[in-house]
């Protein structure tokens, strides 16, 4: 399957609405049956979407390094993919996490806990 299929497959679904719900941590484990098995720029973009997925898990959770680390390394998979993926916008999940983890950042560790839930990326499909 390809990033420009037609329709996202129901565990990708599953997963946007699990993030956007604030369940990282089991958006993570529905991504990652999907991304196991990909290959190429499906495997970067799940690979993406997971690790942001994890890096608010870790926010939430007061873990900033691990935060930081992974909002970079998500960022980074993002970026060797479409601007839209199985629907799903990536090129504004990218920015979107960008300006988090800038957020984040000037923050700091101490401080991390006031920065604005409003603020964590959101998923969003196109139909």
């Amino acid at each position: 399957m390809a990033c420009q299929s037609e329709q996202p497959p129901s565990e990708l679904v599953q997963a946007v609405e699990e993030f956007n719900r604030g369940e990282w941590f089991d958006c993570h484990e529905t991504l990652e049956e999907l991304w196991v098995g990909e290959k190429g720029e499906l495997r970067d973009f799940y690979q993406g979407v997971l690790q942001i997925a994890v890096a608010l898990h870790h926010w939430h959770n007061g873990n900033f390094k691990g935060a930081l680390i992974l909002l970079q390394k998500g960022g980074d998979c993002l970026r060797r993919v479409s601007a839209v993926c199985l629907q799903v916008d990536v090129a504004r999940l990218r920015d979107d996490a960008a300006a988090f983890l800038e957020k984040l950042s000037a923050a700091g560790e101490e401080r991390m806990a006031e920065v604005e839930p409003s603020l964590a990326p959101k998923l969003h499909l196109f139909s």
